[in-house]
């Protein structure tokens, strides 16, 4: 017995054709993850033994954002380890699609 949404695209497994809001969403969605990042780094206390200048000094110092207690330091270092992550998957997403 096969589900209802089984039919629609038998073969395309996730690589069918955006339309046009599903598109203008991606690209939203991507500009608010940005946002949301630079809020969270804008408002964060950094350690006082740890103040990065570059960006491999705030990968560095990020283990030790939460040393402060706060919900913004906790969010960002989740941020800060979530988007390499969600870029190497979506490059790989690209990569990895067949000729079929």
């Amino acid at each position: 017995m096969k589900g209802r949404g089984q039919n629609r695209f038998p073969i395309h497994y996730g690589y069918g054709e955006i339309n046009v809001s599903r598109y203008f969403v991606l690209y939203m969605s991507q500009v608010a993850w940005l946002a949301l990042g630079f809020y969270l780094y804008a408002g964060a206390y950094w350690p006082s033994t740890c103040t990065p200048a570059n960006l491999l000094e705030i990968y560095g110092c990020s283990m030790r954002l939460p040393e402060n207690g706060g919900w913004r330091e906790a969010a960002l270092l989740t941020w800060l380890w979530a988007t390499p992550i969600l870029v190497a998957l979506e490059i790989s997403r690209h990569f990895g699609q067949g000729k079929d």
